[in-house]
């Protein structure tokens, strides 16, 4: 699987969401500062209301921008036989004859990416999964918790 167009795939669908979010706030912002948006009585909650939405659509939207940084500035190292898994690899595992992809980035877990008919599931080392992943190599086997319990899983390549 080719990681430059994993990283390009992962940095346009953060952009997309960037975008979005940023004119969600703009429109949020706009309602909260209208002039329909000014309070009849002491007890008209909606201006108020509409600037912590458009507060919180702001933070999310600069959030979004760091992931996007993050990515931009990650290197695509190569890979050599036997290496450890790391920030910026692609961990493919396999249990019970299927494989399940991961990469592992320095932000945005959670993200899914369709390429090549696969998957691609961006984990954190912070989480769970992805601090068994990081220092992972080729052929050792991790035990990773499913839905009904503990699920052994081979490590069938780090790229």
């Amino acid at each position: 699987m080719d990681k430059a167009r994993l990283l390009q795939a992962i940095i346009e669908n953060i952009q997309r969401e960037l975008d979005t979010q940023t004119r969600a706030a703009l429109v949020s912002r706009d309602e909260a500062t209208h002039e329909e948006s000014k309070p009849e009585n002491k007890y008209d909650m909606h201006a108020q209301e509409a600037a912590y939405l458009a507060e919180g659509q702001a933070r999310l939207a600069a959030e979004l921008h760091e992931n996007l940084n993050a990515y931009r500035a990650l290197p695509i190292d190569k890979v050599t036989q036997g290496d450890a898994a790391g920030i910026g690899n692609l961990v493919t595992l396999e249990a019970k004859g299927r494989l399940s992809h991961f990469f592992i980035g320095p932000r945005s877990g959670g993200l899914e990416i369709e390429l090549d008919g696969n998957t691609i599931t961006v984990v954190t080392p912070a989480s769970p999964l992805g601090r068994q992943l990081v220092g992972a190599r080729p052929g050792q086997q991790l035990k990773i918790q499913g839905r009904t319990g503990p699920v052994v899983h081979q490590v069938a390549a780090v790229q």
